[in-house]
């Protein structure tokens, strides 16, 4: 006999959604973008409290069905909305990738309590650097975050949103310590911090958009 009465309707998502969240990150990947192998992304894998309750995660290992899951939602998050890439914009100002990822990864250090362990790093190029940081921003305390994005549609119709978080201004930031005293943590607004799809009109035409670079005002504090 069928019945309603074991069947749950509010089935919370295994996903992060883009907002206000406190979250942990579980490793940090630095990739090149597929569109241009010079621009990279610095990715943040992060994972919010533990939800409880009928929960139930994403697998660990994907290839162990019976393996333990993810106790909380959790997300690929860029930690900028644009890639990093050498440039030279409009106004003439030069922009230099390694050191804008530099900037980048001295403010997370900054926010998650890792930045001694970032300063004692010393190699040649940004992808030794890149690849120690990867032990060392790996199961993180939690830290509060505005996560926002950019909207998508996949092949079935359905809008998704690539996360990212948003840039830094003079009123706020994007991510920061749960121990700070007066916080500049940027309250999310839909319609500012996520960047809405607009399906093109034109029949063959790809909705795709190379993003633009880096500006290199993302970590100017």
């Amino acid at each position: 006999m069928l019945s309603t009465k074991n069947v749950s309707s509010n089935r919370v998502s295994p996903v992060i959604s883009p907002g206000n969240c406190k979250v942990k990150i579980n490793s940090l990947s630095f990739e090149a973008t597929p569109y241009d192998k010079n621009s990279f992304n610095i990715i943040l894998n992060v994972e919010s409290e533990p939800i409880g309750g009928e929960f139930q995660g994403f697998l660990v290992d994907a290839n162990k069905p019976d393996g333990p899951r993810y106790k909380g939602q959790v997300g690929r998050v860029r930690i900028t909305p644009y890639p990093f890439k050498d440039a030279v914009l409009d106004s003439g100002r030069k922009i230099n990738k390694d050191q804008e990822i530099l900037k980048s990864v001295a403010f997370l250090a900054d926010v998650t309590g890792k930045r001694n362990e970032v300063d004692d790093i010393n190699v040649d190029t940004i992808e030794a650097f890149m690849d120690k940081c990867k032990s060392i921003f790996k199961n993180t305390n939690y830290i509060n975050t505005c996560i926002g994005g950019r909207e998508w549609e996949n092949t079935e119709g359905y809008i998704n949103v690539d996360l990212h978080l948003p840039r830094i201004s003079k009123t706020g930031v994007p991510m920061e310590s749960l121990s700070v005293e007066s916080s500049r943590l940027i309250t999310f607004n839909y319609e500012e911090h996520v960047r809405k799809f607009v399906k093109k009109e034109t029949s063959g035409v790809s909705s795709f958009e190379a993003p633009a670079v880096n500006s290199g005002d993302d970590f100017e504090l």
